[in-house]
C-alpha cells in the first residue's frame, strides 16, 4: 500500500475523493467487496467507512450511510459548539478591554473628547485632523516651525486653516529658526494674517509642534512626517505648552533685529555654528539644527576659521573656546550690596 497514504488523500468523509466515491458506493451496493479493491483508496479505511468483515478479513464490509451522517452531524454539532465557546470567551475578553478604556472620570472638558494618544498614519488623516482641531479652535494656536526658510507652497498649504482662525479671532504664535527670516514667503504670510499672528525666532528650535487652545497638540511621529500623533491628555498637552513659552521667552521678535554678537567680523550664525562646533557636533547635524543646508553651514565654518586665524579644525575650536563664543554668552556679573555692609561688595 505504499504510495497511498494520506497525504494523497486530504479531505474527511464529508467529502470523498472521486476514487473513494466509486469504491464506497460500490461496496454500499453490493454489501462488500474485496480488499485489494480498496488499496488503492486507503482514506476509506482511515475513515472508518469500510472496515474488515468479521467472516473474511480478506473482504470489506462498508458503514452504512446512515451511520456515517450521524457520525458526520455530531462532529458539526461538536464544532458549533466549540465555536460559541470561543465567541463567548472573545466576549467576555472584549468586554474586559472595553473596561479598561472606559475614560476616567474627570473635570477637564477634554476627557471625553477622544483618546488620549492618537496615531495618525497618511497625510490624509493629519489634515483631516488638523482641519478638525481648526474648527474646533476658539482662543489660540501655538506652533513650532523648525527648518530653514518656508517655502510658499509649504506656507500656503496651511493657509485655509490660519485664515479661517483669524476670521474667528484666535490669536497665534509662531516660532521660527533665524533663518526663516530671509524667506520673502514667510514676510508675506505674516503681512497678510496681520495681528492675528505674531511671529519670533531662534538659532534652533524643537521638532514641529502645533498646540489648539491647549487642549490638542500633533507633533510629527517619524522622520518622514508621514505620521503624526495627536496627543490629548492633559499632562502632555500642559508639558509641551509650557515647552512652548520658555522657548517664546528666549526668542527674539521677527520685527526686531538680532543682536550685535559682540565681537567683530563674527554673525550672529556664525556665532551659532561656533556654539555647535565646540559641543562636537558634526557639520550635517549643525546644519539641520539651524535650518540651513550643509553646504552653507561649510561656508560659515570657513568664514569662522578665517576670522578667528585658525589653520586647522582643532585650531578652531581653541579659538572659539578663546573668543567665548562656545556657549550663550553670559551677563557682566551685577554687584550685590548687603544690607548690613552697605559699602562692601559681593560678586
Amino acid at each position: 500500500m505504499a504510495g497511498h497514504g494520506t497525504d494523497e488523500h486530504p479531505h474527511g468523509a464529508d467529502r470523498l475523493c472521486e476514487a473513494g466515491d466509486r469504491v464506497y458506493s460500490r461496496a454500499v451496493r453490493r454489501g462488500r467487496l474485496p480488499r485489494r479493491d480498496a488499496e488503492p483508496v486507503p482514506c476509506l479505511l482511515e475513515l472508518a467507512l469500510l472496515h474488515p468483515d468479521p467472516d473474511d478479513m480478506d473482504w470489506l464490509v462498508p458503514t452504512a450511510p446512515q451511520e456515517v451522517m450521524t457520525r458526520l452531524l455530531r462532529g458539526m454539532y461538536d464544532e458549533i459548539s466549540a465555536s460559541q465557546r470561543r465567541v463567548g470567551s472573545a466576549v467576555a475578553a472584549f468586554e474586559w478591554y472595553a473596561g479598561l478604556g472606559r475614560p476616567v472620570p474627570s473635570s477637564s472638558p477634554s476627557a471625553a473628547e477622544g483618546p488620549a494618544i492618537r496615531v495618525l498614519d497618511g497625510l490624509a488623516r493629519i489634515q483631516a485632523a488638523m482641519d478638525e482641531a481648526t474648527q474646533a479652535c476658539t482662543t489660540e494656536v501655538l506652533t513650532v516651525q523648525p527648518g530653514g526658510i518656508r517655502r510658499e507652497a509649504e506656507l500656503s498649504e496651511g493657509l485655509h486653516r490660519a485664515m479661517a482662525l483669524r476670521g474667528r479671532g484666535v490669536r497665534m504664535r509662531d516660532l521660527y529658526t533665524h533663518v526663516a527670516r530671509h524667506g520673502q514667503g514667510l514676510l508675506t504670510y505674516l503681512e497678510l494674517m496681520g495681528d492675528a499672528v505674531e511671529a519670533r525666532t531662534l538659532d534652533e528650535v524643537i521638532e514641529r509642534l502645533i498646540l489648539f487652545d491647549r487642549t490638542v497638540a500633533f507633533i510629527p511621529a517619524n522622520a518622514e512626517r508621514s505620521m503624526a500623533l495627536e496627543l490629548r491628555h492633559p499632562a502632555l498637552v500642559e508639558y509641551l505648552g509650557t515647552v512652548f513659552e520658555r522657548l517664546w521667552r528666549l526668542a527674539i521678535p521677527l520685527t526686531a533685529p538680532l543682536p550685535d554678537t559682540g565681537i567683530e567680523g563674527i554673525s550672529h550664525r556664525e556665532q551659532s555654528i561656533a556654539a555647535l562646533l565646540a559641543e562636537g557636533h558634526q557639520d550635517a547635524v549643525i546644519a539641520e539644527r539651524l535650518g540651513i543646508s550643509v553646504r552653507t553651514c561649510r561656508a560659515h565654518i570657513a568664514r569662522l576659521s578665517e576670522t578667528l586665524g585658525a589653520a586647522s579644525r582643532t585650531q578652531l575650536g581653541v579659538r572659539i573656546a578663546q573668543a567665548g563664543l562656545d556657549g550663550p554668552r553670559r551677563p557682566a556679573p551685577v554687584p550685590l550690596t548687603l544690607p548690613d555692609q552697605g559699602s562692601r561688595n559681593v560678586r
